[in-house]
């Protein structure tokens, strides 16, 4: 009797219960805020590409174009060796960081000889790409624009926000691993 009269009541109970209605959002959030963010950095692309297109266009050098959205020329080219740097091996170099109006941002004696593994550690994007079409021995001038070097927030020191950079890199050292 405890038993059926217990069965009961949890029937009951749970017959009840109102199933669970949808709620209706408080507010309807069109896009608006996306839209504009991405109209805006169209057009911070749009001009940045601009100033570094009038750069490559008044440049006296054999400037190439990458797969990898940045533009970069041979200061010094080593012809004999076939070698370039691949995942895992490690690789000592030096660069420097310029404006695109040759303004010097860190000298390589401020940034000092780096010692990197290819695609094992933190470098920003052009630059990991970049030292992947050099080999050891060679120096190269790259023109990076600001999405693909330190973006939308800089370096937080001496590199502004949105700021393409010329990097010139000399591959001082390359042990394949």
């Amino acid at each position: 009797m405890k038993e059926a009269l217990f069965y009961l009541i949890t029937l009951l109970f749970f017959s009840s219960c109102d199933p669970s209605q949808p709620r209706s959002p408080i507010s309807n959030n069109s896009g608006t805020f996306i839209d504009a963010s991405v109209k805006r950095n169209k057009q911070l692309n749009k001009f940045e590409y601009e100033k570094i297109k009038a750069f490559v266009e008044k440049s006296t050098k054999d400037i190439l174009s990458s797969n990898y959205g940045f533009w970069y020329y041979y200061n010094k080219k080593q012809e004999n060796n076939k070698n370039y740097p691949r995942f895992g091996d490690q690789i000592q170099y030096k660069y420097d960081v310029k404006t695109l109006k040759n303004e010097l941002i860190y000298s390589e004696e401020e940034l000092s000889i780096q010692n990197y593994f290819i695609d094992q550690q933190e470098l920003f994007s052009g630059l990991r790409h970049g030292l992947k079409l050099m080999k050891e021995g060679e120096v190269v001038t790259f023109i990076f624009p600001s999405q693909i070097a330190y973006g939308y927030y800089g370096d937080n020191n001496q590199i502004e926000r949105n700021q393409p950079i010329i990097c010139k890199v000399t591959l001082i050292k390359h042990q394949i691993n």
